[in-house]
């Protein structure tokens, strides 16, 4: 994204399953479940937020020919490849890089690319027929991840988050290699924290810099679903903010099984998070599910349940909020749109209600469980098209676990200003999975804005940095 907005938020599915609730056997909470989590602060405890527009902007996807430069027609290009955007929009590779993950636009209108394996961040340049060129701009980091640059007492920063620490470097118009950096935040967790032994499921972190400087940053659960994450020091699935220099750490909120994207709305100090959720959620109720036996199906693992539960997250990370994982866990079933979900505890986790899903905050928007969500961007205050400006891009990785894979896509939700929260989601990029057969041939991590207005996704899957113009 522009750096404009960087500074203010960071960067970087399958529709909203508003049907996924409605069917298929799946019963009410019954009474007495430890269902719905109340709780005070917005969103949480008040109902629900005033209802959305009955029409909204509606973006019309049509596929549309990938245009790739001869120097980059190595495999999935290797053969024509189609992706649906919006209409009148054109999409083309724009560089290779293997395992291409989170992005930052530089002030002076270049590149930054991690590579978390490579222990790399890459610096695109254009080259000649639309073919950027790559070069090492850092490299010997330890899982670099995401990346922002800010503005600070007239000094211009690109803040670095490895999987172990945060650095930052000075960085000037041109640099073609990072200068000396400073740590800012050391001894974060890592599958090198000896009581892990070797085992971190979300080591990669994410960050987000306030405009005074205050450092937010996503530390991601070890774990699916463990206790042992609420106990750690600093404790995991959970948002941190740090003093400028990297000290003051305070918890901000917590419950946030693994927040890959983080940003401020441009603006604005209000920060928000993609969460990823929890996998092979065991069944909540005392109850018969699909009309076999066992009668009672509670706790046992149901594919049928699985599929649709719990929803990844699109979450306001408010002070002190406490957003349920592993305790408790979203339900789609109770609402319209995914919107301001209720808890149900976790049947293995919390089955003796140990932990008051009540209190924790409702989340704000469901996005389609096992989606992946991972790069947010908001596109506020930046030259994106118009037919976006006012929304947040989300880049959705794609499901694993699904029976039906879900996903692989791009997402733009509008941005209602009065209410301060996301709209109904839409479909901004989609042709990287082949739904008929459940095949994929590209997983998007994050979305930036180039200075011309383009949009930049990436894609790890088979390292792609694609280029959308628009109106």
């Amino acid at each position: 994204m522009t750096v404009g907005a960087r500074v203010l938020a960071v960067a970087v599915s399958v529709a909203l399953a508003a049907a996924c609730s409605s069917g298929g056997g799946k019963p009410a909470a019954p009474a007495g479940s430890g269902g719905s989590g109340g709780g005070s602060g917005p969103g949480a405890g008040s109902g629900a937020p005033p209802p959305l527009p009955p029409s909204e902007r509606v973006l019309a996807l049509r596929p549309t020919r990938v245009t790739v430069p001869p120097p980059l027609l190595s495999p999935p290009f290797d053969r024509p490849r189609e992706l649906s955007v919006p209409d009148g929009w054109t999409v083309a590779v724009y560089a290779r890089i293997p395992g291409a993950r989170f992005l930052a636009a530089t002030p002076d209108g270049r590149l930054l690319v991690s590579q978390p394996a490579q222990g790399t961040v890459a610096l695109v340049v254009p080259g000649p027929g639309g073919a950027g060129r790559v070069s090492a701009f850092a490299t010997g980091l330890t899982r670099p991840h995401d990346m922002v640059f800010a503005t600070l007492a007239g000094r211009t920063w690109l803040y670095v988050a490895e999987s172990n620490r945060v650095v930052r470097y000075p960085y000037q118009a041109g640099d073609a290699r990072a200068r000396p950096g400073q740590p800012v935040i050391t001894g974060l967790p890592d599958d090198s924290t000896p009581e892990l032994r070797g085992r971190y499921a979300h080591a990669l972190k994410n960050l987000a810099l306030a405009p005074d400087g205050t450092i937010y940053l996503s530390i991601g659960s070890s774990c699916n679903a463990c206790v042992e994450d609420t106990r750690s020091n600093p404790r995991r699935g959970a948002v941190y903010a740090y003093g400028p220099d990297g000290s003051n750490r305070r918890l901000v909120a917590y419950g946030l099984r693994n927040a890959e994207g983080l940003a401020f709305v441009p603006g604005t100090s209000e920060l928000w998070a993609v969460v990823n959720n929890r996998d092979n959620i065991s069944y909540p109720y005392h109850s018969d599910s699909d009309g076999k036996a066992p009668a009672d199906d509670f706790g046992r693992i149901l594919p049928s349940y699985v599929d649709d539960h719990p929803p990844d997250e699109f979450v306001h990370v408010t002070p002190g909020g406490f957003f349920g994982w592993p305790y408790c866990n979203p339900n789609p079933d109770r609402t319209i749109g995914m919107q301001n979900m209720p808890y149900d505890r976790d049947a293995v986790l919390n089955g003796d209600n140990k932990v008051d899903c009540y209190k924790a905050r409702r989340v704000h928007q469901g996005i389609q469980a096992h989606s992946a969500p991972l790069g947010l961007t908001f596109l506020q205050q930046t030259p994106a098209p118009e037919l976006v400006r006012n929304g947040a891009a989300v880049a959705l990785h794609g499901s694993w676990n699904r029976r039906q894979p879900t996903g692989y896509k791009v997402v733009w939700f509008p941005w209602h200003t009065p209410r301060a929260r996301p709209g109904r989601q839409q479909d901004l990029v989609t042709g990287w999975l082949d739904e008929a057969h459940g095949n994929y041939w590209g997983r998007p991590v994050d979305i930036a804005v180039d200075r011309d207005g383009s949009l930049l996704v990436s894609d790890d899957f088979s390292g792609t940095v694609y280029r959308l113009a628009g109106k």
